[in-house]
């Protein structure tokens, strides 16, 4: 593989394509800022505007939140994993039917994986544009976004309705539902009933690694984030490791499907048989199966990256091990 046909594979921060229309809350008032960015795989966005830098299929889906100050996500549910570090900025997650149930703050470096089936936002709680790098569990994300039902009441007062092909349509540009497409129905209350109220223990407990405690467990080898053997027990469909500069005089070797290396400090130089190129924070790589290769910090000073390959395992509801 030569360096032009990794840089092929590799998505920079800086050339990263925005979707200011993605979802059905983006012209809600508090919503109507934000970004959305797919990386690696088909997403979850509703909008046939969203670009996608990457099609190969990985087993998982990369993508990305970038949000002004004072800017959220309007609360929704997944049926497969829905992990996030953040790369920017000061950010507040929050749960349940009405975002009341629980919150957690994170700071750069730090990863949540929610559980899946309850209904999850996040806001940008920081001074400056925020960034937040996402993975989804399996090739079509468990088949799309479902929104709390006062979202969808909300978006149809400022002219956006979801139809249930999953597709969004703008009144303002004189969009309307096609013939036999009928609007997204809305969750009856007894369907309500199947997404708990969680506690902040369970979620925060369960799902929320700081970055300074990754760095500490890196320091002699790499470290396994999520996984059935990982810090946070999860088997979503793929493993998310973690690496840092003490750890990281990795050996060459490769995997039996494509990875992806997600710089969030410093600055790597990513080898392979053939060639190196350096990956910046917010860049993602997708290196080839069967590829030999490692990653090395390329300039002294703090450097640390998230790890991701697909495994054999489904992707679908979080895993009670």
């Amino acid at each position: 593989m030569t360096p032009a046909d990794m840089e092929a594979r590799i998505v920079r921060y800086g050339e990263l394509k925005p979707c200011k229309t993605a979802f059905i809350d983006a012209h809600t008032p508090g919503s109507d800022q934000k970004e959305n960015f797919t990386i690696i795989g088909g997403g979850v966005s509703e909008s046939p505007d969203q670009h996608v830098h990457i099609t190969i299929p990985h087993g998982f889906n990369i993508g990305a939140a970038g949000q002004p100050p004072k800017c959220r996500n309007s609360l929704h549910s997944h049926r497969t994993a829905e992990v996030f570090f953040v790369l920017k900025g000061r950010w507040r997650f929050f749960w349940g039917r009405w975002g009341d149930a629980g919150e957690v703050l994170l700071e750069e470096g730090d990863i949540i994986n929610i559980p899946t089936g309850i209904f999850r936002g996040f806001e940008n709680i920081g001074t400056d544009y925020g960034m937040i790098m996402a993975i989804l569990g399996g090739d079509d994300a468990g088949g799309g976004v479902l929104w709390a039902p006062q979202v969808i009441e909300d978006a149809k007062d400022h002219g956006l309705i979801l139809g249930k092909n999953g597709q969004l349509y703008d009144s303002k540009k004189d969009e309307h539902l096609p013939e036999g497409v009928p609007p997204m129905p809305v969750l009856t209350d007894e369907a309500l009933k199947e997404f708990p109220e969680l506690p902040p223990m369970e979620v925060v407990g369960f799902g929320v690694r700081r970055y300074n405690d990754l760095v500490a467990m890196a320091q002699k080898s790499p470290c396994l984030v999520i996984g059935e053997k990982g810090v946070i027990r999860d088997k979503p469909g793929f493993e998310v490791g973690f690496i840092t500069r003490p750890s990281a005089s990795a050996k060459m070797h490769q995997h039996d499907r494509a990875s992806v290396l997600m710089p969030v400090k410093g600055h790597w130089k990513l080898v392979w048989e053939g060639g190196e190129v350096t990956l910046n924070p917010g860049d993602t790589a997708s290196v080839p199966a069967g590829l030999m290769h490692t990653s090395v910090p390329s300039m002294t000073g703090e450097a640390a990256l998230y790890h991701i390959v697909g495994t054999d395992d489904p992707a679908g509801p979080t895993w009670q091990g």
